[in-house]
């Protein structure tokens, strides 16, 4: 094994293609080095929206946790926030369960009992499993319907299956496939739209809301603004859903195919002209124009003032963030900042961007942060300024950094003004943990 880190320069990749992307930055065939991104990444016990919080964002649901005591420990962490206090509950898989399977049997049982147990009756249990059942080849959806005679409520299934990351569905694809599943048919509303994509609100400032509101839509609805479980019902109601994020792909298809939901795909993106041409062409499907000269001006008057404070700045871009990697490193570039690295996963559908990146900032060095050699990481040898997410930040620990990672999102113009007022604050001297 080499002892200095694997990278490769945005022009090397597109080179190669993506087709043809080196092994050392494809997860699925190497082994994985468990940094601080993957750690934040794999674990759905971890910080941010892991499968476990996601699993738990119906109101008034709880969960059941089925595993090994190894896996199911991590939850602790999620457990201890208020927001879900007495909305965990565990069936702890010994190794006889794991050799002969005994544990689907309970898992009907321990459903009653949590059900029994609580003061008020949960909307919802979800029932989380992990790679152990992966393995065992386990129909979770035959046991969950076993548990929904027993209880008289839905219970669904989610699945912590780090073995299916790279694959069609991975696990936080399906999360969102389990939780929409539950909208039962009802009337449409042309009044009334969906955001699909994210566990968290967007910035309240987003100017989609306005947008939106100015064609006469009265009610934006977002699975995490929900107050309950009749709230949420009401999202069978709307005319057309827009899928703010690509995990949300499969969920949006299944509403359009259960419920005759269309949606429509929208991108973050962080490059001024790349959202006024997406608003452009949103408008135009809608039927209309949207008046984006305030928000615009904003945004760009936040990113003159950041120049001002920091003319050459450099920066790191880790993938722990709100954003794309290379997407945001691109509008960065296109900015006049310098962006020597970044970390990230390339798939097909940011791979446009490492092409323009490319194109103008050709040396920049791609690292993925699960790369084995990761082990030896050296920032000296890529000294930047700026460290935007935990990830950038850790291997950074002398530059400014910003985690840029709260669960509200942002989104849009107001995404990109918030993320330049953000980093002016920082290099001015103040906090940067948001």
């Amino acid at each position: 094994m080499s002892h200095t880190a694997s990278f490769y320069t945005a022009e090397e990749l597109v080179r190669r293609g993506l087709e043809n992307l080196p092994d050392e930055l494809v997860s699925n065939r190497h082994l994985i080095y468990s940094s601080p991104a993957t750690l934040a990444f794999n674990s759905p016990g971890a910080e941010g929206f892991g499968v476990k919080r996601a699993g738990l964002a119906i109101p008034g649901s709880v969960m059941l946790l089925v595993a090994p005591g190894c896996c199911g420990r991590n939850t602790s962490l999620v457990s201890s926030m208020p927001a879900y206090k007495d909305r965990f509950f565990y069936l702890n898989m010994a190794e006889t369960d794991i050799v002969t399977g005994r544990h689907l049997k309970k898992i009907p049982q321990a459903v009653e009992e949590v059900v029994d147990c609580l003061h008020t009756r949960p909307s919802l249990v979800m029932i989380c499993i992990t790679c152990v059942d992966a393995l065992l080849g386990t129909d979770m959806e035959r046991v969950c319907r076993r548990a929904e005679e027993r209880v008289g409520l839905p219970v669904r299934p989610c699945y912590m299956y780090a073995l299916t990351r790279e694959g069609r569905r991975p696990p936080m694809v399906h999360v969102r496939q389990s939780l929409y599943s539950l909208l039962e048919s009802r009337a449409k509303r042309a009044t009334s739209v969906n955001l699909l994509g994210f566990f968290a609100p967007l910035v309240d400032d987003c100017e989609l809301y306005d947008y939106l509101h100015a064609l006469g839509v009265k009610a934006v609805r977002e699975i995490s603004r929900c107050a309950d479980f009749d709230d949420f019902q009401h999202m069978a109601e709307a005319n057309f859903n827009l899928v703010l994020h690509p995990e949300a792909r499969f969920a949006a298809a299944d509403l359009e195919r259960d419920l005759g939901i269309p949606s429509i795909e929208l991108t973050r993106l962080y490059q001024l002209d790349r959202i006024r041409s997406q608003y452009r062409a949103l408008g135009q499907v809608l039927g209309n124009t949207f008046d984006d000269e305030r928000d615009y001006e904003a945004a760009a008057l936040a990113i003159e003032r950041f120049q001002r404070v920091a003319p050459n700045a450099s920066f790191s871009v880790g993938e722990c963030l709100n954003a794309d990697p290379f997407e945001l490193a691109l509008a960065l570039v296109r900015y006049g900042f310098s962006v020597p690295e970044v970390f990230g996963t390339i798939q097909a559908e940011n791979f446009v961007f490492v092409r323009r990146l490319a194109s103008l900032s050709p040396t920049t060095r791609v690292y993925s942060n699960m790369e084995p050699t990761m082990l030896y990481y050296d920032p000296t040898t890529c000294p930047v300024d700026v460290a935007l997410g935990k990830d950038a930040g850790w291997y950074h620990p002398k530059a400014a950094c910003l985690f840029w990672n709260e669960d509200v999102q942002p989104y849009g113009y107001a995404g990109v003004r918030r993320l330049f007022e953000a980093l002016a604050t920082l290099l001015e001297g103040g906090r940067a943990d948001s």
